[in-house]
């Protein structure tokens, strides 16, 4: 997905863009990079971060930075910020989120003689073409609202000014944007978790679409919010940091609650309650402190020399760093009836092994429990899953399975209890030799977030969207 931070101070601003920016590096494993704004221009810079981390690619090169206001962002596609000089003066950009039209608009600027240059791959960066977009109005303002009309998809970005910061949501709100307060500077995040250590108080959440202008004493909203929003559910449950929260809603508590509607569908006798780490552990206790059953960490996880396997970009790479980061306790699962809780189950192949390590660790049963629906339709708006394939989903690979033809009776397969998606499951639970498997129930993760539906976006689980 990716995050990113901003900031307007009266004093120089770099350590808290640095330690701001790098409390969104869970959300991305390709770039990070910082843009500040002084008396000499812009200073930029930007690294590869898929086999280190943000903090220790940028450390040595701080004492070149210097300024009273910049921006960050860890992305999971292109080469951020981009420096832009045009007719509304140069400026610093950093976008979030996917551009599902993006060759459409490349090939509409080429149409008119314009040019983009190309990252190390030879593919167009998204960020320029939404600066481009951008740049063909006579205002900030007007070119902002002018980007988010064209663009498919979803797009969040931050345009860093000579006189401030322009921080802009996506049209329909998929993703998140915060703006926080402290006496001397304000900010703006992906991640309210950013803010307390940093001294800032959340101040204000803007909406669908809306644009807010940020300066050292304060900010001001120079486009209202749209009425549809579809904030991403996956936040609460996957992507989002436990301390953060979206439209005033904690994401740890939000976790509990889904482990608690979980334990309220199940009758299932076992000794331990686990959660698959990190995501899945505030699930188990929600499931375990409802139930009243031990919680314990049959598996635990390894950091210190492990990278990030969010999203590498080889399947077989991701499998092997997710495999060596966990490691099994023999004491705490030896003849003991085990139930996992997680997030979700995407393609399974890990799972698989997990599950088997277990059984070869002397695990009597093998329980596991998702937090939300069975993942059938790959995400168009914010590149979960978006680089894999169809049937890399283990559900949508299993429904062709079952009826020998990919796209048939998706919505009785989405369908919770529908005999469809009863025999999905039970042959997904089959594959990964678990002792029993139930996702939760959409309805049941709706109302663990605490939002009507309709401000949701729950594409992956049932394929309805706003576009």
């Amino acid at each position: 997905m990716g995050g990113f931070f901003g900031i307007v101070s009266k004093t120089d601003c770099v350590a808290d863009l640095y330690y701001g920016t790098d409390y969104h590096s869970h959300l991305g494993t390709k770039r990070g990079g910082m843009a500040v704004r002084n008396t000499h221009g812009f200073h930029r810079a930007i690294h590869n971060i898929e086999n280190s981390y943000f903090r220790s690619k940028f450390e040595s090169e701080l004492a070149e930075f210097h300024g009273l206001q910049g921006i960050g962002v860890i992305s999971d596609t292109d080469p951020q910020p981009l420096v832009i000089d045009s007719h509304l003066g140069t400026f610093a950009i950093v976008t979030v989120g996917r551009i599902n039209n993006l060759a459409d608009l490349i090939d509409k600027a080429f149409a008119r003689k314009d040019y983009f240059s190309s990252t190390s791959d030879g593919i167009t960066n998204p960020t320029e073409v939404a600066a481009m977009l951008i740049c063909r109005e006579e205002s900030f303002e007007a070119g902002i609202r002018s980007a988010q009309e064209a663009i498919q998809g979803s797009c969040s970005l931050l345009l860093l000014t000579d006189k401030g910061i322009y921080a802009a949501r996506d049209r329909l709100g998929r993703t998140p944007l915060v703006v926080g307060r402290r006496a001397d500077a304000t900010a703006v995040t992906f991640e309210t978790s950013a803010f307390p250590n940093l001294g800032f108080e959340t101040v204000y959440f803007p909406g669908p679409g809306e644009v807010v202008f940020l300066t050292a004493d304060g900010w001001e909203q120079r486009l209202p919010a749209g009425e549809r929003m579809q904030i991403c559910s996956f936040l609460w449950v996957y992507y989002g940091y436990p301390a953060s929260e979206y439209e005033s809603i904690n994401v740890e508590r939000v976790r509990y609650n889904c482990g608690a509607a979980l334990a309220c569908q199940d009758n299932t006798e076992v000794d331990l309650i686990a959660g698959i780490p990190d995501s899945g552990i505030g699930h188990a206790l929600g499931y375990a402190n409802h139930k009243k059953i031990p919680y314990g960490r049959p598996f635990v996880k390894y950091t210190p020399t492990w990278p990030r396997s969010f999203m590498p970009q080889n399947p077989e790479m991701r499998d092997l760093v997710a495999k060596m980061k966990l490691i099994p306790v023999r004491r705490l699962i030896e003849g003991q009836r085990l139930l996992f809780c997680d997030d979700s189950i995407v393609r399974g192949t890990q799972l698989r092994e997990n599950v088997q390590i277990l059984f070869d660790c002397g695990a009597c049963q093998v329980h596991m429990r998702t937090a939300c629906p069975t993942l059938i339709y790959p995400c168009e708006f914010l590149n979960f899953s978006s680089s894999r394939s169809t049937l890399d989903l283990i559900g949508r690979k299993t429904i062709q399975e079952l009826e020998g033809a990919e796209d048939k009776d998706l919505r009785e397969y989405a369908e919770s209890g529908s005999s469809k998606n009863l025999a999905m499951i039970e042959s997904i639970c089959s594959k990964l030799h678990l002792t029993s498997l139930k996702y939760q129930h959409l309805d049941d993760l709706v109302a663990a977030i605490g939002l009507p539906k309709e401000r949701l976006c729950t594409h992956c689980w049932d394929g309805s969207s706003y576009y």
